[in-house]
């Protein structure tokens, strides 16, 4: 049953729009509106099974540090929640510590803020032992110096991250020292996600198949697109976060290559920090990639924006040297000051040694059997900050429109520093051939007086290393 269809508890939804992003102007800066921010943290409570029983936007002309926002807004709001008893309320804000806790004071009532609401629905979508792994880490950082208290009027036991409360979820009752011991424990076990999916990773190199790595902003179809792909039947539903574990499939192009396509969980503007870092072993497959499909909503009005939102967590991998966004798209607003005991920069800082080159990029504007595109994909076109930095192709994953061009546009990315090659192996030199159908991609081979006969695609590099490894093969 979708989210949405399963309601038993009630939410209220506060969007607050900081000072800085007040006015027209400041909304076209950062690429969206209030009644967008709204509509989204709508979305987000929903897609955890909350009825919204009353939603709207605080526009704050100054900050308060001990509560976000002033008494009169929260008095008014205290009255209400005393009246219809919601079960939480959810602030479209980055709570301090310390906020959180005043607001759940003055308040009298549970309160959640983005980063924890995010944190509950990829708590809900972990299926495999590795989400659970990173969603719990990322969860226990978050709480480290907030240890959020369990809610016993809240009596359902659910399945996300733990900050909706419930009896019974010890994990909010430990001590700093024990959510500290359990921290450490994770990481351990999730490098040894890391080292096993080094091993793949290294298994599928060896095997001369190149991955390439489906992203995008949340719900803008890359299960689609990867299922109509590849013909795998994985969770593709219009929600949010549907995808978690990354799923890798095989898919043979009509020239012979073969590829890994990999289907990665999909981002959300002011994606917490906490999530970055834990997922980072499931968003290797990203930073290992090949090559980079960007799949973007063409028929979502905040396209622009999504776009600038994926490109920034693309960075803060560390791995992705990704240009810049014109001026006309400014970085995310900061967040509130943090305790100063969350903050870890050397976890967060890739070292310099583990930057690599650009990444190619294909943006596939994806859902083109939408109304709202054309104007969508026109405006793009015609806008004199666009540039041809990425190719395109425009995609519906549903009619199949596209797709054959897509393909081909892949097909002639990863060709970049290939060649097709015909040689002769001498049949004295027949181990050549076992480190072909390793290192290359064997298209035919022939048996003649002289040797085999084989025709290869391969990489440059590894034709060089293949002639000095085996110096009597010739090309024909």
């Amino acid at each position: 049953m979708h989210p949405s269809e399963r309601y038993t508890e009630s939410a209220f939804v506060i969007n607050v729009m900081l000072p800085r992003e007040r006015g027209n102007a400041a909304a076209r800066a950062i690429g969206r509106t209030a009644d967008d921010k709204l509509s989204e943290a709508i979305s987000l409570t929903k897609a955890i099974g909350l009825e919204v029983t009353a939603a709207t936007t605080i526009n704050l002309s100054t900050i308060r540090p001990s509560t976000l926002i002033g008494t009169g807004t929260l008095k008014e709001w205290h009255d209400r929640a005393h009246a219809e008893h919601p079960s939480v309320i959810i602030f479209n804000a980055v709570l301090t510590p310390v906020q959180h806790r005043n607001l759940e004071r003055e308040l009298e009532a549970k309160v959640l803020d983005r980063t924890a609401l995010i944190l509950e629905i990829f708590g809900e979508r972990a299926q495999t032992r590795e989400g659970r792994l990173q969603v719990e880490l990322a969860a226990l950082t978050f709480q480290r110096s907030r240890l959020v208290r369990s809610w016993t009027h809240l009596e359902r036991q659910r399945g996300g991250a733990g900050f909706m409360g419930g009896p019974g979820e010890s994990q909010l009752e430990l001590d700093r020292r024990m959510l500290l011991e359990r921290i450490d424990k994770l990481k351990r076990d999730l490098q040894d996600v890391r080292r096993t999916r080094g091993l793949h990773r290294a298994a599928r190199e060896r095997q001369g198949a190149h991955v390439v790595a489906l992203v995008g902003y949340t719900n803008a179809g890359k299960s689609t697109l990867f299922n109509t792909l590849t013909g795998a039947d994985i969770l593709a539903k219009d929600m949010l976060f549907a995808t978690l574990d990354p799923t890798l499939r095989r898919l043979r192009l009509k020239s012979g290559r073969e590829l890994v396509l990999a289907d990665t969980v999909g981002f959300i503007s002011d994606l917490p920090h906490e999530l970055v870092d834990a997922f980072r072993a499931t968003l290797e497959e990203v930073i290992e990639a090949d090559l980079i499909l960007h799949v973007r909503d063409a028929s979502n009005p905040e396209w622009d924006a999504q776009k600038r939102d994926v490109l920034d967590v693309l960075r803060s991998l560390g791995r992705m040297e990704l240009p810049e966004e014109p001026d006309r798209l400014p970085p995310p607003i900061q967040d509130p000051p943090v305790d100063p005991d969350l903050e870890n920069p050397e976890a967060r800082t890739p070292p310099a040694d583990t930057l690599v080159d650009v990444v190619p990029v294909i943006e596939v504007w994806n859902k083109i059997d939408h109304a709202e595109a054309s104007q969508n994909m026109a405006d793009a076109e015609h806008d004199p900050n666009f540039d041809a930095l990425f190719a395109v192709v425009k995609t519906s994953a549903v009619t199949g429109e596209g797709l054959e061009e897509l393909l081909a546009t892949i097909d002639e990315a990863l060709s970049d520093g290939e060649q097709d090659l015909e040689l002769l192996i001498p049949y004295a030199a027949g181990a050549a051939m076992a480190w072909l159908h390793e290192f290359s991609h064997v298209l035919s081979h022939t048996n003649i007086e002289e040797g085999t006969r084989t025709t290869v695609r391969i990489s440059d590099d590894d034709w060089g290393k293949l002639q000095k490894r085996f110096p009597s093969i010739s090309t024909l």
